[in-house]
């Protein structure tokens, strides 16, 4: 019996951003909101570097580890690595549509396997006693009918799966790039809502496009959960305004109480030898659309390069939005 985890709201796994320091800030904003990794590739585990790719803190928990790959053991050893490390979950990226992942046999071309996905499914779904997850997009290139796409999720539902996170683009894998491979391609949410009105008893979680509280709300309507990614990097408070509207357990801290924690966080981690200039990055939104923000994140940028070991100067960026609490 895999244990249960609450995916009403995840932020989206983002390459060299949901970072242990962004997570850290976002859970410090919800107790609620699921996380997840950014996508780490099962060689980059099994060279020996597991502490440098999947180090968390407890305080980030519950965290899921998405991992890239389609060599069955590897994935099958990987997601065993990560549940002894404390990971809640293991999420195979069937959606990436980067060069770098298409070479390496992984993430969107996948959709083209989906006997193969299946496996994989099948061999983490054996080897650990968390939850194994899917996140995908609704097709690839010129197999992007709603047909092609319930194909594939009947593959994987066959060997077990559950949880279908469906980015509702599809990916087109050649002359677009991946940040085009995120607007570009139509979003058709009718596809996630459908399949959630075929199979009731799978769990569907929407991402792609949701960027206010009112439609984060609204995919409710249709599915279980909604993940968020450009959205939150962009302004984290979302976080908490989409939590409350959804209902979530009550948060007590409030803006600038999390702001005044996660400075305690960076001086630790300063301790530890990394650079400020690294852990500002998940706060520059923290105050956006408010008064003051521009020179907020002015003086951050500015200054935390200049003094790499002064988490005072967080304190300092503050004083330009000092009426926002």
């Amino acid at each position: 019996m895999k244990h249960s985890i609450n995916r009403q709201l995840c932020v989206a796994p983002m390459l060299d951003w949901t970072d242990r320091h962004c997570r850290y800030f976002h859970r410090l904003i919800s107790s609620e909101v699921m996380l997840y990794t950014e996508m780490v590739t099962c060689p980059a585990i099994l060279r020996g570097e597991k502490d440098k790719y999947l180090g968390f803190s407890a305080a980030e928990s519950p965290v899921a580890l998405q991992l890239g790959g389609s060599d069955v053991k590897d994935l099958a050893l990987c997601a065993k690595i990560a549940e002894d490390m404390g990971y809640a979950e293991i999420n195979l990226n069937v959606g990436c549509p980067s060069d770098r992942v298409q070479k390496g046999r992984f993430g969107a071309c996948l959709m083209r396997e989906p006997e193969l996905v299946a496996e994989c499914f099948a061999a983490m779904h054996e080897a650990v006693d968390i939850p194994v997850t899917i996140k995908s997009r609704i097709g690839v290139d010129d197999e992007d009918s709603f047909e092609h796409f319930i194909g594939f999720i009947d593959a994987v539902r066959s060997a077990g799966c559950q949880t279908f996170i469906i980015h509702a683009r599809k990916a087109l894998l050649k002359g677009l790039s991946p940040k085009q491979n995120r607007t570009v391609p139509p979003l058709k949410y009718d596809f996630p809502y459908r399949l959630k009105a075929m199979h009731p008893d799978l769990e569907v979680i929407i991402n792609g496009g949701i960027d206010t509280v009112e439609l984060a709300t609204e995919q409710l309507n249709h599915v279980d959960g909604v993940m968020v990614g450009r959205a939150f990097w962009n302004a984290p408070w979302l976080i908490r305004e989409m939590h409350d509207a959804m209902g979530l357990k009550k948060q007590l801290l409030t803006r600038d109480e999390v702001l005044l924690s996660y400075a305690e966080y960076c001086q630790a981690m300063i301790d530890q030898g990394l650079s400020l200039h690294w852990l500002i990055r998940p706060i520059l939104g923290l105050y956006h659309g408010l008064p003051g923000n521009k020179k907020w994140k002015s003086y951050l940028v500015t200054e935390a390069p200049r003094r790499k070991a002064d988490v005072r100067v967080i304190q300092e960026a503050k004083e330009w939005v000092k009426d926002v609490s």
